[in-house]
């Protein structure tokens, strides 16, 4: 044995020696991979190791320091398709890497000279030390690819939208392409516009049978209505019309569509509800209602505080009611919330937007990073299913960031329905006057000298 270096030239006779130089390998081989080698193995194959971990400490370190000078930029790199893969070949490369260095680091031990009591702990915190280490990496790097898939799948390669008066605005649909429905509907829309500096959100809900929308002058709607009126016929002109009768007859309309990430139904779609709420549209997110309650379920639910009882009854349902859901907090599972945010039994367009938009808020809520890592598989299924959207990969990790500023804002609901709007009879003077002062209310200025 050597007193210079009893890692390398242990005293093989002691028991006591050797099982204190096993955690000593053990614990280092997890801490800096590379130092059981570099100290007791092949010196080439540490100093290997021992470069792998200085370059993972330096990329964590600068990915800190990025982190606070700017944050956006640290989730650019994993929202975009090209810097995941990169990302993803790293785990993988390290995840083999640290596999390697584990395995070699056992053989190093020596089990046979550990105390036989001490065996079971040493081999059972190597264990540990090697799931940690390449089950986390080998994890991580699914969680890479799934993301990458999904930003692929998901956003489109569209224009970089500038703030419109310092906001952005997305149309959020929800499509109901139900068994007993020819074609893709729109049972809700929202206008999400959010302060593209403080993340302060507005909701503004449209209800799908307001009638008489009028048609902006960009729109190239106004060739089917010169007149700037929607007037024809009543199921067209409805505010969810538009979208298959365009999509149906008159696509050619709107012929850059699909380059753009979008259909020309969804376009005329923006253009109608631009007209309604006086809002200029720039992004819309479609999402399908079963896309969305697979969405809860991967979530683990969703809490909703429910202020009235809601039967769980089709519309026309004639007889006792067999279940309700009942006032007071709730964990509803996803078809449990789609029927609470769609059921029509004894109950109006109006309470349904509330519903929608109370389900929409407890989502947002839940969507933590903790919950969204620990069910990743789940919801990253359900979100390509889920969700088509304009937004480009290139602006996702700006709404990346600007979303946590709205998660710790208070939202601000405007449902165009009774008693602010008659639907049938609308005011879109007063709607769009009421709307923009919402959005952009009058500054406060100081008081006139007396």
């Amino acid at each position: 044995m050597s007193l210079d270096n009893p890692i390398r030239y242990p005293d093989v006779t002691s028991s006591e020696v050797m099982t204190k130089r096993s955690w000593w390998l053990v614990l280092l081989g997890f801490f800096i991979p590379g130092a059981p080698q570099a100290l007791a193995g092949n010196r080439r194959l540490g100093r290997f190791g021992l470069a792998t971990t200085l370059v993972l400490w330096f990329i964590l370190v600068a990915a800190a320091v990025t982190f606070f000078a700017s944050r956006q930029t640290l989730i650019g790199l994993f929202t975009m398709s090209w810097s995941l893969l990169i990302i993803q070949v790293l785990l993988v490369f390290y995840g083999i890497v640290w596999l390697f260095l584990t395995l070699n680091t056992l053989t190093l031990v020596r089990f046979v000279k550990v105390r036989p009591q001490a065996r079971f702990f040493v081999a059972g915190t190597a264990t540990l030390a090697l799931m940690l280490s390449t089950g986390g990496t080998a994890y991580a790097a699914y969680i890479a690819n799934a993301s990458r898939n999904l930003v692929g799948t998901v956003f489109a390669e569209g224009k970089h939208e500038d703030p419109i008066n310092g906001r952005y605005n997305i149309l959020l649909i929800g499509a109901d392409a139900g068994e007993d429905r020819e074609g893709v509907r729109p049972d809700s829309m929202t206008v999400v516009s959010v302060d593209a500096k403080t993340g302060q959100a507005v909701m503004v809900g449209v209800p799908r049978d307001i009638v008489d929308v009028p048609i902006p002058a960009s729109s190239p709607l106004r060739e089917l209505y010169p007149n700037g009126v929607c007037d024809t016929e009543p199921a067209v002109c409805k505010a969810n019309g538009m979208f298959n009768y365009v999509n149906a007859y008159y696509g050619e309309l709107f012929p850059d569509s699909e380059k753009n990430g979008s259909s020309p139904g969804i376009d005329a779609t923006k253009d109608v509800v631009e007209g309604v709420t006086g809002i200029e549209i720039q992004y819309y997110v479609l999402v399908d209602m079963q896309g969305f309650a697979q969405m809860i379920d991967a979530l683990g639910g969703v809490k909703v505080d429910v202020t009235e009882r809601v039967p769980l009854v089709a519309q026309g349902f004639e007889g006792e009611v067999p279940e309700w859901i009942e006032p007071g907090e709730q964990t509803m599972d996803g078809q449990r919330a789609l029927w609470y945010a769609r059921s029509r039994y004894e109950s109006t367009d109006w309470d349904r937007m509330e519903r929608q938009r109370q389900i929409q808020k407890a989502v947002i809520a839940q969507f933590t990073p903790a919950n969204v890592l620990s069910k990743f598989q789940g919801i990253a299924s359900a979100s390509s299913q889920l969700i088509q959207t304009d937004i480009p990969e290139s602006m996702l990790s700006y709404f990346v960031e600007l979303a946590m500023k709205t998660k710790e804002l208070p939202i601000t609901d405007v449902e165009l329905t009774p008693p602010l709007i008659d639907p049938d009879y609308p005011d879109y003077d007063f709607i769009h006057e009421h709307i923009a002062q919402i959005l952009s209310p009058p500054k406060e200025t100081d008081a006139p000298a007396g």
